[in-house]
């Protein structure tokens, strides 16, 4: 039982984090050169400490950058487009999905696996007033860290 509640307060803690990253990820413009700005700074990231992962920026419906360092697959990138309807279809980060899942049994079954990753690594990109305009995916780590490294280019984007 001890384990089990050291869980639960971990991803109560974790989904906090989360709640936190999503309203970062609200940015005050998102034309092109962001998303392609986005993408190049998760990849300048990636390069550095020699992560193999995927990462994708899209614009709406456009995709606006797209990367892969070695050690990556086309199973990243199908990762990655399940991670990003995910979102898509929520309109929170497919990690918040996973860890409400895990944490109240969410029944999302009706999502189809195959068309869906209830996984992390897809953040939502919202403008003033809420709206989503795109997404910046990473898949190639475990799930916290694709999003941890998404959000780390967010904030140096934000950061200038």
């Amino acid at each position: 039982m001890t384990v089990a509640m050291d869980a639960r307060a971990e991803l109560l803690a974790l989904l906090e984090q989360v709640h936190a990253d999503e309203q970062e990820s609200t940015l005050p413009t998102f034309a092109h050169a962001d998303a392609v700005d986005l993408g190049t700074r998760a990849l300048a990231l990636a390069l550095e400490r020699g992560l193999a992962v995927a990462i994708r920026v899209m614009r709406g419906d456009q995709l606006a950058f797209h990367a892969a360092t070695a050690g990556t697959s086309a199973d990243n990138d199908a990762w990655i487009e399940r991670k990003i309807r995910l979102v898509r279809r929520l309109e929170i980060s497919s990690l918040q999905a996973r860890v409400r899942h895990e944490l109240d049994g969410d029944d999302l079954g009706w999502l189809d696996p195959v068309q869906y990753a209830l996984a992390g690594g897809c953040i939502p990109l919202r403008m003033a007033g809420g709206a989503l305009v795109g997404t910046l995916t990473v898949s190639g780590l475990p799930d916290v860290d694709d999003h941890a490294l998404a959000m780390e280019a967010v904030r140096a984007h934000l950061a200038g």
